[in-house]
C-alpha cells in the first residue's frame, strides 16, 4: 500500500521510472538500510508530506521488531501487550519526540540546515531527522552543516538504535530502558526493577550492563584509531564511528576523505553493530561451574 503511495511522488517527477524509486526506497525504509537513489537523500522533498510520512512510517515499523509488530496486530489491546511491546512502543514515542522537537530547536535558525525553509518545511525536516538516527539512515537536509552540539543528539539516537529482533541497530531501545529503569530502582532502594505491572530479574539487568559496555568500549576505540588515522574534526570522525555501530548510514561528509584503513575499521564496527555486541561475546563466552567459593568483599562506588 505504502509502495503505491510513494508512486504518487515519484512517477510524475520520474515518470514509469519512478514506479521502480517507490519500490526501492520502500524497501531500503523497512529494512532500515537508509540507501537512497539521490546523491542528497531525500533533501528533494523536505517539504513533501508523503514522503516526510511514508518513509518514517516504514522505518519505524521495521525498527520496532516483528515481535512487537505482531504483537499488536495479534492482540490490539494495551493491556494485552507484553511487557517488551510496551517498553518498544513508549521508548520509540519518547525518543522520536525528543529528537523532533530538540533538533527543531536547534537548528531552527541555522543557514545551512532549517534556515532557508519556511515554517511548515522546517518542522516537517525536524520530525524527518529526529525519527531517522533511529538507524534509518535517510537525511533532508545536509547532514554536514549541523551545528556540533546538534550532532551530539542523532549520535546518541544512533547509539540507542531501534528494538530487538527488528532490522535496526544501536543497543536498542528496550536496553536503554532497563537502564533506566535500574537507575530508578537504584535511587528508591529496590531489589527489582518494576515496569506496566511486571518485574525484571539480575539477569536482565547483567546482559544490559555487558551490551552497554562493550558497546561503549567499542565505539571509543574505534573513535580513538580514527583520530589516529585520521586527521579531521574529532565531531565528524565521533559521528562517522557512532553511525557506523548503529549501522545508520549518516554522515557529516567524511566517509570519501576516509582511506583504506579508516574505511576498514568503519566495516568493521558496522559488522559488529549489525551482529550485535552481545551475541558476540556469548559466541566468545565460556560457561563454567566455580570449583571454589571465596568469601564476600566490600568496595567503595562513587
Amino acid at each position: 500500500m505504502r509502495l503505491w503511495v510513494l508512486a504518487l511522488v515519484f512517477v510524475p517527477e520520474f515518470g514509469w521510472a519512478g514506479l521502480w524509486q517507490a519500490v526501492f526506497h520502500s524497501i531500503s525504509a523497512f529494512n532500515n538500510a537508509g540507501f537512497a537513489l539521490h546523491s542528497d537523500s531525500l533533501s528533494q522533498w523536505v517539504g513533501n508530506p508523503i514522503v516526510n510520512l511514508v518513509i518514517p512510517a516504514l522505518f519505524i515499523l521495521g525498527g520496532l521488531g516483528f515481535i512487537v509488530v505482531g504483537d499488536v496486530y495479534r492482540t490490539r489491546n494495551w493491556r494485552k501487550l507484553t511487557l517488551h511491546s510496551k517498553l518498544m512502543l513508549v521508548g520509540t514515542a519518547l525518543l522520536i519526540t525528543w529528537g523532533s522537537v530538540m533538533f527543531g530547536l536547534l537548528e531552527w535558525q541555522n543557514p545551512e540546515t532549517l534556515g532557508p525553509l519556511n515554517v511548515v518545511e522546517k518542522l516537517w525536516a525536524s520530525w524527518f531527522q529526529g525519527t531517522t538516527p533511529c538507524t534509518a539512515g535517510f537525511n533532508t537536509i545536509n547532514t554536514g552543516g549541523m551545528h556540533n552540539s546538534t550532532s551530539l543528539l542523532p549520535m546518541t539516537l544512533m547509539l540507542v538504535g531501534g528494538g530487538s529482533t527488528s532490522t535496526a541497530g544501536g543497543i536498542k531501545v528496550t536496553t536503554l530502558c532497563v537502564l533506566l529503569l535500574a537507575t530508578i530502582a537504584f535511587f528508591r532502594r529496590q531489589t527489582t526493577l518494576h515496569a506496566f505491572g511486571r518485574s525484571l530479574g539480575l539477569d536482565e539487568v547483567m546482559k544490559v550492563l555487558a551490551l552497554t559496555t562493550i558497546s561503549m568500549l567499542l565505539i571509543l576505540t574505534g573513535v580513538f584509531v580514527m583520530t589516529i588515522n585520521h586527521d579531521g574534526q574529532f565531531t565528524d570522525i565521533a559521528f562517522e564511528v557512532t553511525s557506523a555501530f548503529g549501522t545508520v548510514g549518516l554522515s557529516r561528509g567524511i566517509t570519501s576523505e576516509l582511506d583504506g584503513i579508516g574505511r576498514g575499521i568503519i566495516m568493521t564496527i558496522m559488522f559488529v553493530g549489525r551482529v550485535g555486541p552481545l551475541a558476540i561475546g556469548f559466541f566468545f563466552a565460556t560457561r563454567s561451574v566455580p570449583k571454589v567459593k571465596y568469601p564476600a568483599g566490600q568496595i567503595y562506588l562513587g
